[in-house]
């Protein structure tokens, strides 16, 4: 069964973590994917290993690492491939793949033309 396990950075503000919570709602409303759920790199609660236990937990046998990121950086490039290799260790039988960031994907700059756009509205 398929998961996705929307990873953002984490806040101390609270709207932040709503915020999170209500997209990741949106995602399992316009998707077919049985598992939508998200973690936190730090800061707030589920952290990525918690994450990656519910989303094992609830039957996930391929699980999609969304990063809510913009770009590369330490984060994206060293901190989260560490913790998604002890997680393969520690869930040998459950495949696990990461995302590029957003600000790698080919209609980011319609979306950002767009906000432009709006902006001025």
């Amino acid at each position: 069964m398929k998961a996705v396990l929307l990873i953002s950075h984490g806040s101390h503000f609270p709207k932040t973590t709503q915020e999170v919570k209500e997209f990741v709602v949106q995602l399992k409303e316009q998707s077919d994917i049985a598992i939508v759920e998200y973690a936190f790199l730090e800061i707030a609660s589920p952290s990525i290993p918690e994450g990656i236990d519910i989303c094992v937990e609830k039957g996930a046998t391929k699980i999609i690492i969304l990063l809510n990121f913009l770009n590369a950086g330490k984060h994206v490039d060293e901190d989260i491939p560490h913790i998604v290799d002890e997680a393969r260790v520690k869930h040998p039988n459950v495949e696990i793949t990461v995302t590029q960031p957003i600000g790698k994907h080919e209609k980011i700059v319609k979306l950002f033309l767009d906000m432009i756009e709006r902006s001025g509205q």
